[in-house]
């Protein structure tokens, strides 16, 4: 009897809900695709247990997600659908841009994402990208002098936001994502440690921890409108010397944060020479285990075909992923913009990222039941 007794305690607490501060406690569905081809609209269904099982983790331990950003965003899927059939591979995670000037909260946006299978992270900007527009049809300006005139924008200053005179537009979009019922990616005010947006410390009047202050505000109001559902993800520039460290004092901690995240890319400014991922990423990812022990998203990477050797980086970046196994993702930028990120650039690329993704590392789905993963393994 005891033995029985306790087998079923076992059993019971197997069964235990399973809670994380990134979203919903609720089960994948029993009848749901367990891999997606190019394309694929994954259901969802409404049966099984009420609570997750450990299991029911995105991305599952040992397991690592494929995200994407494209131009078009979620206003046009064919940009994704061209990346999915040359990676042979559904993204479970799809980017997209929201400014504040014009980015009232649209529900659909969030809905089409996930009705196509994909996690929605939005990159949540606080500025009018409008002045970066018309400084680069400007085309006299250096890309210094466009950088310093879009990262001039006085009514986005940090003090502002944390002074609460954007309150109500917060509070509209905390409201509108909680109304959502499924789990919602936002990269707020990313590559903060840069000089190149209006949110960065060093640009725009800001001031040395006002950053921080900023990201709390917008992170407590959104607790305090019941938007639990969301998954916090800190995403400075990866470090380009020496002088671009102390990411600590940008970051909010570990109680405001999900997933913490770098951006970096192989083709350009300090990498236009060849570059490892780990030379990129390497001493970036070092730094945030100083202070983090979230888990880590590369939310923005691409290689340019500098030298010809695009396909090169992207089998020796898969290649290396495996050894950082606190690293949960990656979102490949999939855009023509000042030079050419995209895998369909050439068959080479695309047969390179296929063979790559092709790994059963990566074979993962995402559905809106699944519980974001938001601790380490181990």
């Amino acid at each position: 009897m005891a033995v029985i007794a306790a087998l079923l305690l076992a059993y019971a607490y197997a069964l235990a809900p399973v809670t994380t501060s990134g979203g919903g406690a609720t089960a994948a569905p029993s009848d749901a695709p367990t891999e997606a081809g190019p394309g694929t609209v994954l259901s969802v269904g409404v049966d099984g247990p009420p609570f997750p099982l450990a299991a029911d983790l995105f991305p599952p331990a040992g397991k690592a997600f494929i995200g994407v950003m494209t131009d078009k965003g979620p206003y046009d899927f064919a940009p994704v659908d061209r990346f999915a059939a040359a990676a042979r591979r559904a993204p479970q995670v799809m980017l997209f841009g929201v400014g504040w000037e014009s980015g009232t909260f649209d529900r659909s946006l969030f809905d089409r994402v996930r009705d196509r299978g994909m996690l929605p992270m939005v990159g949540w900007e606080p500025w009018d990208y409008r002045v970066d527009q018309a400084a680069r049809k400007r085309t006299k300006l250096t890309v210094r002098q466009i950088d310093r005139i879009r990262a001039t924008q006085p009514t986005y200053r940090l003090s502002r936001i944390t002074g609460g005179e954007f309150d109500s537009y917060l509070r509209s979009w905390a409201e509108g994502v909680k109304s959502l019922g499924y789990p919602v990616a936002i990269r707020f005010a990313h590559e903060m440690n840069g000089d190149w947006y209006p949110w960065g410390d060093k640009a725009n009047g800001n001031r040395p921890g006002e950053y921080v202050e900023a990201w709390r505000h917008v992170h407590d109001l959104f607790e305090r409108a019941g938007a639990t559902n969301v998954i916090w993800v800190w995403s400075p520039n990866a470090r380009w010397s020496i002088t671009t460290g102390n990411l600590d004092q940008f970051y909010p901690g570990d109680d405001y944060v999900d997933w913490v995240g770098a951006t970096g890319y192989y083709g350009t400014g300090a990498w236009s020479r060849y570059s490892s991922f780990d030379a990129i990423f390497g001493p970036t990812i070092a730094e945030i285990r100083t202070f983090s022990r979230r888990p880590l998203v590369i939310t923005e990477t691409g290689a340019s075909n500098a030298g010809g050797r695009k396909a090169q980086w992207i089998r020796e970046t898969f290649q290396a992923l495996p050894k950082h196994r606190d690293i949960i993702g990656l979102i490949w930028f999939e855009v023509d913009k000042e030079m050419d990120w995209r895998i369909v650039s050439s068959r080479a690329a695309s047969t390179a990222f296929a063979q790559s993704v092709a790994a059963p590392r990566y074979d993962v789905r995402w559905s809106p039941d699944l519980v974001p993963r938001t601790e380490l393994d181990g």
